[in-house]
């Protein structure tokens, strides 16, 4: 045996006894599970309220899919000059309707004076012009209007802004206000700020998986290592493909989470083929903006 040949060995010895020592020690948690993610059958969640149907978290939208028969809401939240909360997804208005700003500048009042309902996507893709007039929505109107509704809210603020700052602790007071905590799962694209929120709601809300967290999964996943991996959170809500390389959306990677008891929700997710094919493969929520067309797929099953 050369001495090439006997590092190699050595090393995958080592790696070998590596391995076999955190499985004999690690021993993965389930996550508890959380009231609002208990059901028997895949749900659907509007993405917006489903912005192809009705203007994007508009009361219009959320009604439409209310009649629907949705489980759910997807939204997304802003904090106003004023501090309040607000559903919304972009930091500028410029592209839901015909005033322009951001929305961290204005207070609600201000907000409240345009119409968000101007614009929308359509059937066909395109922008379509409407006539009614849609105001803005906050959070706890949303709440009260809804007060059976699933509701996942993404905080859209990044944490080093002023508003990204407070929002955590503003979210989590007007959860509790509105008696909300078995029916929401909080999540952001910043893991900081879903840690920053669970300072507050010490578990007692559902959380969702920001970027950190879905990349940690899936590389423990693709490693020799699945055993070390002990989540955060308690649903994963992931786009199909990570860029145009990485399938989130295999089997496999459904059950891994789903032995961890973190199930898994796909957005957004507009084909009936696609609907179908995530449902068989285990997917547990599919996020949508064609509520119409989700709801038929399941009635069906």
């Amino acid at each position: 045996m050369g001495k090439k040949t006997k590092i190699a060995v050595a090393i995958a010895a080592a790696s070998a006894a590596a391995w076999a020592g955190t499985k004999a020690m690690a021993a993965p948690q389930r996550r508890e599970s959380k009231q609002a993610l208990t059901y028997d059958r895949p749900i659907v969640l509007a993405h917006r309220g489903g912005s192809h149907l009705a203007p994007e978290q508009t009361m219009a939208a959320f009604k439409n899919a209310a009649d629907l028969g949705v489980d759910g809401f997807e939204i997304d939240i802003r904090l106003t000059k004023d501090e309040e909360i607000v559903v919304f997804h972009d930091e500028y208005i410029d592209r839901t309707c015909e005033a322009s700003g951001r929305v961290a500048d204005m207070t609600l009042e201000q907000l409240q004076q345009f119409n968000f309902g101007h614009h929308f996507v359509d059937l066909e893709g395109h922008f379509a012009y409407r006539e009614t007039p849609e105001r803005i929505v906050t959070l706890k109107e949303l709440f009260k209007t809804f007060p059976n509704m699933f509701i996942n809210i993404d905080m859209k603020d990044a944490p080093d802004t002023y508003e990204g700052g407070l929002m955590p602790s503003k979210l989590w007071r007007l959860i509790e206000e509105c008696d909300a905590t078995d029916r929401v799962v909080v999540t952001s694209f910043y893991d900081e700020q879903i840690d920053r929120f669970n300072l507050y709601a010490q578990n007692s809300v559902a959380l969702g998986a920001g970027r950190g967290e879905v990349t940690k999964a899936y590389t423990a996943f693709t490693s020799q290592f699945k055993h070390l991996y002990n989540p955060k959170v308690d649903v994963f809500q992931i786009p199909r493909h990570y860029g145009s390389v990485i399938a989130l959306d295999t089997k496999h990677f459904i059950q891994f989470l789903d032995q961890l008891n973190i199930p898994v929700m796909y957005w957004t997710i507009d084909d009936p083929l696609d609907m179908k094919e995530l449902i068989n493969r285990g997917a547990r929520g599919i996020v949508t903006d064609r509520p119409d067309i989700a709801m038929q797929i399941i009635q069906e099953r």
